[in-house]
């Protein structure tokens, strides 16, 4: 019986799938490598905002709380930008019916409050600079995760440590996923949402882990990795 010979052009076909092979592996490992750069996933983005806004002044050392500002994290997808009406209850530098300025009225005639006047003059908008900004793929709920027991620092970082908030955390979907599958050390009580110092291990209240099994079987958290929680 005649032996088979393989027709010559299966050697070159055969180095070429191996190429292939090798160039497909070198590019999904290449953009794994760069898809996870700081740079890329925007971890320390600090932009320049329209208003030299302190949160260290204002959530570190006068302890304001989150939800003043961001009022809508505990109600709504979203977390609010506050209108300049809110930075106003402090900083309204418009005279009352006696022709005297507010009593909670502080720095009226600051520079760096300038553009907060002209806009409670002008009633248009400051156009702050987003920060925390997911994919428009992502579907993030603000109200889901805070009603749950998981802490603004816990996506924030220190923000009450910041002169000017950055980016602290890499939000990829593996970050997100490690929290997803297993949530418990992540949690804490209601009452303690955005206080950025808790600490229960300090202050002898226990472990991190037993307090957030405590909180995740009282408001029914449970391990979730379902892709549909995110992309709908």
């Amino acid at each position: 019986m005649a032996k088979f010979h393989f027709p010559p052009w299966v050697n070159t076909f055969s180095l070429m799938v191996i190429g292939g092979a090798l160039a497909g592996a070198a590019y999904a490992g290449a953009v794994l490598f760069y898809g996870t750069l700081p740079k890329v996933m925007y971890t320390g983005y600090q932009p320049e905002q329209p208003v030299p806004y302190s949160h260290k002044l204002h959530a570190g050392e006068l302890k304001i709380d989150c939800r003043y500002c961001h009022n809508t994290v505990d109600k709504a997808g979203h977390a609010a930008i506050p209108p300049t009406a809110t930075c106003g209850n402090c900083h309204n530098a418009t005279l009352g019916p006696d022709g005297t300025l507010a009593k909670t009225a502080i720095h009226t005639t600051s520079v760096k409050l300038t553009k907060v006047r002209e806009s409670l003059a002008s009633n248009e908008s400051i156009q702050w600079e987003k920060i925390h900004d997911l994919a428009d793929y992502v579907y993030f709920n603000h109200s889901a995760h805070v009603n749950k027991g998981v802490g603004c620092v816990e996506c924030h970082g220190r923000v009450d440590k910041m002169e000017v908030v950055h980016q602290d955390k890499p939000l990829s979907m593996s970050w997100c996923l490690d929290c997803h599958r297993d949530p418990t050390a992540r949690l804490r009580p209601l009452d303690q949402i955005t206080n950025m110092e808790w600490d229960p291990e300090l202050s002898g209240e226990g472990s991190r882990e037993k307090i957030g099994a405590e909180v995740a079987k009282q408001l029914g958290v449970h391990p979730n990795s379902n892709c549909s929680t995110c992309h709908r």
